[in-house]
């Protein structure tokens, strides 16, 4: 019989959603259509990222970007292979040689004829010896392609045909193209590439994870297609939202990567808990009703906790994690609603064909909630809490004590693999010009840069900058038509991003610059390149670290201090998500930055993890977390409400999950660890940072840390001062049926005290 006591909203959402199948069934696919198509229609919009950077580099990027006409700079390197082409006596070497120099002219004469190629500047005119390698081999023929970042990429086809043919004209030497368009095309194909592989990856292996879990074809389908279906609606959302908030272009990738681990997490827990119910004897309504009372419930609660994580990184200040937030806020909201309401309609319409297509082996054999394997875990580490807790804690303490050396760093060229072609000639280009293509940026702005006084203070800039040995030829110099901002091109010494091109970057910030141009009435200058942008990002993470992680850390403990009526548990809650977060930046240091992971993995150890990656990890995986801890904790507080000891409803909650937060956990890695096949060393530190602390928050801390200390602390998990008795209460629902469980669920059902689990 229903109880009269007031349902929850994730109840009252389920019975709703049971009894209007087909208005929640058609809604929700409608909402998927229409956003797709609008979506779709729109385009999503991104920033320049020009617009987006931090500090002193980022007002030297905006100042450029919006002065000069939108082109990108590209540059042509003509090589002379060792001993091909001959010097003439007394020359520079093989660029003064006639076939050199022809070479070099027919390459700008090709350039010259075609479509949105500007600005070229050849290395023999006066003034460009800059341009002519010091062992006379190596020549740059330096031109601009029209058009943003996105319409140059599109334009540099033409040039890059012209050189192409160029090559094909002059064997005998070496003619290659790149720069910012060039690159840049190149970069964004290998992240396309990247994220096609994980796609047609991620969805058979977590179709096959959820088939050991479920063992029929039809259940474990549901979890899948939901998560698709929240994709896909939120990435609609997103190009809605875009026109108004333009987003970062690697917005996509986010959504794909959390929509589909939430999404497929969420139905997973309810789907589970369904047939949990069903294999207990109970109707189908009673075990719907049951899911969504409980279930439900901790899937909203661990959806807001996750969604009030992602909006710390609003707080960064920077464009690229507000649309982070955007999206993964969006994309966690569509998959908890998609959850509470559509879900229940579908099992209400399929019933107990949910368990259709069987695979015989994997369905008898399939983990259940209360598997052996974890029960016998479990009543071990109950038997020795201590010891069980003092030795996992042990283990993550030495997976985080890397992590006390993390450096951060700007993904720079060292970091992009040498399979591009491109990035062949980068490596060229800077063998025969170090520094050159990676310059440090500086922007002069004054009433008129053309003025005597700025002249003279840019020309005393570069004389000093080359004589100091921090800076290198060729110096550059572009005048905005304008003419009110100038733009310098400094080739730094070293890479051009490493440790002796920070050095060069602070006496030209620290020096040079307020000795020359700082002494100009009137004028102002910036410096950006990717020295300077690596140095303010990391000053602005510094700064802006401690008040993410306090915002989510106190928002988090709120929202548990509310769910639990406990001071302890979110507390605790908190200690053990930082020691997962600290396991994997730990894990992260010692593979990627210390280097004992390129082979295993496949990239080149630039000494640095993603700069973005710890607070964007951070973010993540203290919400995912919360997944876990809310779902295992709701189960043991049920018990716990309902009469059981505290060690009785740890054991019982903790068993009762464990299937199901396996194989939430194992779909979790399994996606995550794609991108660890990636190309990009980005995704890769990313993938593995997010599949290691999964894995660890899943098996160390939830098997074993939680129920130890648990254990341990006894009645005292469920303290709550008594100046707090006014927050509300948030209890699981009465019971909606008999229970009709046996064997070891028999104790339960028998003890008057306790109501059954399910409500």
């Amino acid at each position: 019989m229903e109880s009269t006591q007031k349902l929850n909203f994730a109840a009252r959402a389920g019975r709703w959603s049971a009894q209007h199948r087909k208005k929640a069934i058609i809604g929700w696919l409608a909402f998927v259509i229409l956003a797709s198509a609008i979506g779709a229609a729109l385009g999503t919009k991104t920033f320049a990222w020009q617009d987006n950077g931090p500090g002193e580099s980022g007002r030297a990027d905006k100042a450029i970007y919006h002065a000069f006409p939108k082109h990108a700079s590209e540059t042509v390197l003509v090589q002379a292979h060792d001993g091909s082409v001959g010097a003439a006596r007394g020359s520079r070497g093989a660029v003064d040689s006639p076939v050199f120099r022809a070479t070099v002219a027919d390459v700008q004469a090709r350039l010259a004829k075609t479509a949105h190629v500007s600005n070229i500047e050849g290395p023999y005119a006066r003034g460009n010896q800059g341009r002519i390698s010091r062992d006379g081999r190596s020549v740059l023929v330096g031109f601009d392609v029209g058009g943003d970042y996105e319409g140059a990429k599109k334009n540099v086809d033409a040039p890059l045909a012209a050189v192409a043919a160029a090559q094909k004209a002059h064997p005998a030497l070496r003619i290659e193209e790149f720069g910012d368009a060039s690159s840049g095309k190149a970069i964004d194909q290998m992240f396309k590439d990247d994220m096609k592989k994980s796609e047609q990856l991620s969805l058979p292996i977590t179709l096959a994870i959820l088939l050991l879990a479920f063992g029929a074809l039809v259940a474990a389908g549901v979890p899948l297609l939901l998560g698709i279906s929240a994709v896909a609606g939120t990435l609609g959302l997103v190009g809605i939202v875009s026109q108004v908030l333009p987003v970062d272009q690697s917005i996509s990738s986010i959504v794909l990567l959390i929509g589909l681990a939430v999404g497929v997490d969420y139905s997973l827990f309810y789907v589970r808990r369904e047939r949990e119910e069903r294999e207990a004897g109970r109707d189908a309504d009673a075990a719907l009703q049951a899911a969504a009372a409980t279930s439900g419930r901790a899937i909203l609660i661990s959806g807001f906790t996750v969604i009030v994580a992602m909006s710390g990184m609003f707080l960064t200040g920077l464009r690229t994690f507000s649309s982070f937030a955007v999206g993964t806020i969006m994309v966690v909201g569509v998959a908890m609603i998609g959850s509470i309401t559509v879900l229940p309609a579908i099992l209400s319409k399929l019933g107990d064909r949910v368990e259709k297509g069987r695979v015989p082996l994997l369905h008898r054999v399939r983990s259940r909630s209360d598997s052996r394997a974890w029960s016998a875990i479990l009543d071990r580490v109950l038997r020795r809490p201590a010891l069980s807790a003092g030795v996992a804690l042990a283990i993550l303490v030495t997976l985080s004590l890397p992590a006390f050396g993390l450096k951060m760093g700007v993904p720079g060229t060292e970091a992009l693999p040498r399979s591009l072609p491109v990035m062949n000639t980068y490596d060229r280009i800077q063998a025969a010009f170090p520094g050159g293509p990676l310059p440090a940026i500086v922007a002069v702005q004054a009433d008129d840069v053309r003025s005597p006084q700025v002249k003279a203070a840019i020309s005393d800039l570069t004389r000093r900058a080359v004589v100091s040995g921090d800076v290198r030829q060729p110096v550059q110099v572009a005048i905005a038509p304008n003419h009110k901002l100038a733009r310098i091109s400094l080739p730094l010494a070293g890479d051009g991003a490493n440790a002796r091109s920070q050095e060069a970057l602070v006496t030209l910030r620290n020096d040079v610059l307020p000795a020359t141009v700082g002494r100009v009435d009137g004028a102002d200058y910036a410096v950006s390149g990717m020295a300077a942008q690596n140095k303010d990002f990391n000053d602005l993470m510094s700064s802006r670290v401690p008040i993410v992680m306090a915002f989510v850390l106190s928002m988090a403990f709120l929202l548990l201090l509310v769910t639990f009526r406990s001071i302890v548990i979110p507390i605790k809650a908190i200690v053990l998500n930082m020691l997962s977060v600290g396991a994997a930046y730990g894990i992260l240091v010692f593979l990627f930055q210390n280097g004992h992971g390129e082979k295993l993995l496949g990239f080149h150890s630039t000494g640095t993890v993603t700069s973005w990656l710890p607070l964007f990890l951070f973010v993540v995986l203290f919400g995912l977390s919360m997944d876990y801890h809310v779902f295992i904790l709701s189960r043991v507080r049920e018990a716990f409400d309902r009469g059981m000891r505290t060690d009785e409803a740890v054991a019982y909650g903790i068993k009762q999950t464990a299937g199901v937060v396996t194989s939430a956990a194992i779909v979790m890695v399994a996606v995550f660890g794609i991108f660890a096949t990636l190309t990009s060393v980005e995704l890769k530190q990313m993938g593995v940072g997010l599949a290691t602390a999964v894995l660890i928050d899943a098996t160390i801390v939830r098997a074993v840390l939680l129920p130890a200390t648990m254990q341990m602390l006894g009645e005292w998990n469920w303290y709550l001062p008594r100046w707090l008795e006014w927050l509300p209460r948030m209890d699981a629902e009465p019971s909606v049926g008999g229970d009709a469980r046996v064997g070891k669920d028999a104790r339960v059902a028998a003890d008057p005290r306790i109501e059954p689990a399910c409500a």
